[in-house]
């Protein structure tokens, strides 16, 4: 027996091959006929047929919409396999420090129905996840499916988490959310405002910028085997896609790279001086437009200044990407990624400009020259998708899928 690997999911060729294997084959393009997948797996065309069988019956599988192909040998037209995208939906979120945005999306991550309103995360996990619960089941409503159709729920928080618990841990900007419970909370909320029809659904958390990371990666980069993203709003994260899976280091911290110290003696919220969010995040210029008598409290509202042209707050925008730029020459060189992508509320031209002239100055040429630093495809949708993505991705992997066949009695 041999293995494959995707996105860093393992598929086993040989006779033991599962119906998730063969679901992960399809899906992922490698084998999308019958006799494809034997030759894959090496499993009878018997074998096949019964596995495949489960995939039909539990409506997770379709024949291609293009009908026979040709065989490149003759003989009798093979039919195309297809993942049936339409057989649920998935539930994601991505909450900032004072706003958020939810949807339904199909399971090919299209956005059916979206929302985004005020949600201050300063107002606690009770009270924000309740409001998330109520937004869901009125999308639900809004995209024309039922409640029972939501297969997984996606939720990106601006802050670190331990994947395994879904928890966040020690979040420097989000007060009183310490270890606890969003899973259960969100799948309670959800359910209890969806009414009948709505089962408690798995619920998956992660960083927001390791879920923008990922829905940019596999949008917009998916040949791209080191993929790292910088998220500068009113604080400064980073996410990174490397093989296709996103590195998460051995609890969750990696990419956190707004509490590098950099020399400074200005205090950040998470109680240290001299971090990098406290000196050029979007948060640290709006303090100090404020200072000078320009109304700023966010990242948000330092956003809308650049995009009106305010003179001010370009010129701290290009000096705040210099210092980011600084620590990036360093990002670069360790990671050595193909594609350095700028995204959140400061990632306009003003920034980039400030990034590249440090970054440039900075790291090594060897580091840099096959990089391209980019700004956000999929702009405030980014942490969505990502959200969406990993959802799919944890449902329909191999041994997950097993155990939910199995759950379906199919």
């Amino acid at each position: 027996m041999c293995a494959t690997e995707r996105r860093g999911v393992t598929v086993r060729t040989g006779n033991q091959a599962s119906a998730g294997e063969l679901l992960e084959l399809v899906r992922s393009g490698r084998a999308t006929t019958r006799g494809a997948l034997q030759r894959a797996t090496g499993l009878s065309r018997a074998t096949v047929g019964q596995r495949l069988d489960r995939l039909f019956r539990a409506g997770w599988l379709r024949e291609g919409a293009g009908g026979p192909v040709g065989s490149p040998l003759g003989g009798r037209p093979s039919i195309t396999l297809e993942f049936d995208d339409e057989h649920a939906v998935v539930l994601a979120a991505d909450l900032d420090t004072r706003h958020g945005r939810a949807a339904v999306l199909t399971l090919t991550g299209e956005i059916l129905a979206e929302h985004a309103g005020p949600l201050v995360v300063d107002d606690g996990p009770e009270a924000v996840l309740g409001e998330l619960g109520r937004w869901f089941a009125e999308l639900v409503a809004k995209s024309g499916r039922s409640a029972d159709a939501v297969c997984g729920i996606g939720l990106a928080v601006p802050g670190p988490v331990d994947s395994e618990t879904g928890r966040v841990v020690q979040p420097p900007i989000m007060p009183g959310w310490d270890g606890y419970d969003i899973r259960g909370r969100l799948g309670r909320a959800f359910a209890e405002h969806a009414g009948a029809g709505a089962a408690r659904v798995p619920v998956l958390v992660d960083n927001d910028a390791n879920l923008m990371a990922y829905g940019e990666q596999r949008a917009g980069y998916p040949d791209c085997s080191a993929f790292a993203l910088v998220k500068v709003s009113t604080g400064i994260g980073a996410g990174m896609v490397v093989g296709g899976s996103v590195y998460r280091g051995v609890d969750g911290g990696a990419g956190d790279i707004g509490h590098i110290r950099v020399g400074a003696d200005a205090l950040c919220r998470c109680g240290s001086y001299g971090c990098l969010a406290a000196v050029a995040s979007g948060g640290a210029v709006a303090r100090r437009l404020a200072e000078s008598g320009v109304p700023a409290a966010s990242g948000s509202d330092v956003r809308e200044l650049l995009a009106a042209g305010h003179p001010e707050a370009t010129a701290l925008a290009r000096e705040a990407g210099r210092q980011v730029g600084d620590v990036l020459a360093t990002v670069v060189t360790l990671l050595n990624p193909g594609v350095l992508m700028i995204a959140g509320d400061l990632a306009g031209t003003p920034f980039l400009t400030g990034v590249r002239e440090l970054l440039y100055q900075r790291a090594l040429p060897r580091s840099t020259a096959h990089l391209d630093v980019v700004t956000s495809r999929l702009g405030e949708r980014a942490g969505l998708v990502g959200a969406g993505a990993l959802v799919v991705e944890h449902l329909y992997a191999p041994e997950r899928a097993e155990e939910r066949l199995a759950a379906l009695g199919v």
